[in-house]
């Protein structure tokens, strides 16, 4: 087991998020992924957005730049772009990655630069007041759906995988060592890679749902979490109420500071 300590910033602690929160586990997959990488701590960019999961970078012990309201993205793009040789991580919740930052996201992903992006998915706005996010499941209760939301949740798996994301993944706070080994193939993937990441939140989300013990949210994580392996022998009917964790999608392509630095060298050439 990777010793994490070295990684985190000891005089931020200890954290603000809940009790039960499963944002510490996420943190802690990310942490034990780059040990796994071997990243340079001082070659390693964390950028993150804001909201719950956005705190996270503060606790972390690298470059790190907490950035605006859905903008983790342009950041963590002009860090790439300014330095390629840099490991740019970005942390950033569904509402914080899909809602505000949605038509970052998908750019970003058509682009396929090189930037491993978490998305720390509790499926609500938790520091912001409970509110729904484009992550949140159908017919669930948030403070701005009290009888239920009635909007279809973003499949942010697909929609990664249409906007052109080259990883794509998905794992949970229950499965917290698949989730480790994904974030490490997201890091070493050469282009965009997301990795959705299925957090609990008791607070917000859970005492509006019938799972406010965090045990119950972690349980709900075991028993509707479908491996990929084992779905491809299930009927669409066992799958109906189930998601699917593990690696959704790998593929090549051109990552873009790459097609960048070629376009420079073509003109210092004379070369239009």
């Amino acid at each position: 087991m990777a010793d994490i300590q070295k990684y985190l910033r000891q005089t931020a602690l200890p954290h603000i998020w809940c009790p039960g929160c499963g944002h510490g586990i996420l943190l802690a997959a990310i942490l034990r992924a780059i040990d796994a990488q071997g990243l340079d701590q001082d070659k390693t960019v964390i950028v993150s957005g804001i909201g719950c999961s956005s705190r996270a970078s503060g606790y972390m012990d690298f470059n790190t730049v907490h950035t605006a309201h859905g903008r983790a993205l342009p950041f963590a793009t002009g860090i790439k772009m300014a330095n390629p040789e840099l490991n740019v991580i970005v942390i950033t919740g569904d509402g914080d990655a899909t809602a505000i930052g949605g038509n970052h996201f998908i750019h970003a992903a058509r682009r396929n630069i090189d930037l491993t992006t978490i998305i720390f998915d509790n499926n609500i706005y938790g520091m912001t007041g409970g509110q729904s996010s484009p992550l949140t499941p159908q017919n669930s209760r948030s403070t701005t759906a009290p009888f239920g939301h009635i909007e279809r949740s973003f499949d942010i798996a697909k929609l990664s995988v249409a906007a052109g994301a080259t990883y794509v993944a998905r794992g949970t706070s229950f499965h917290a060592k698949m989730l480790t080994d994904l974030i490490a193939k997201g890091i070493a993937n050469k282009g965009f890679s997301v990795i959705d990441a299925i957090s609990g939140c008791p607070t917000s989300f859970g005492r509006k749902n019938k799972m406010a013990q965090p045990s119950k949210m972690l349980e709900w994580q075991r028993d509707h979490a479908v491996t990929v392996q084992a779905a491809a022998k299930l009927s669409a009917e066992q799958l109906a109420d189930k998601f699917l964790i593990g690696e959704l999608h790998q593929e090549v392509a051109p990552e873009f500071t790459d097609e960048y630095a070629k376009v420079v060298e073509r003109l210092k050439g004379g070369r239009a």
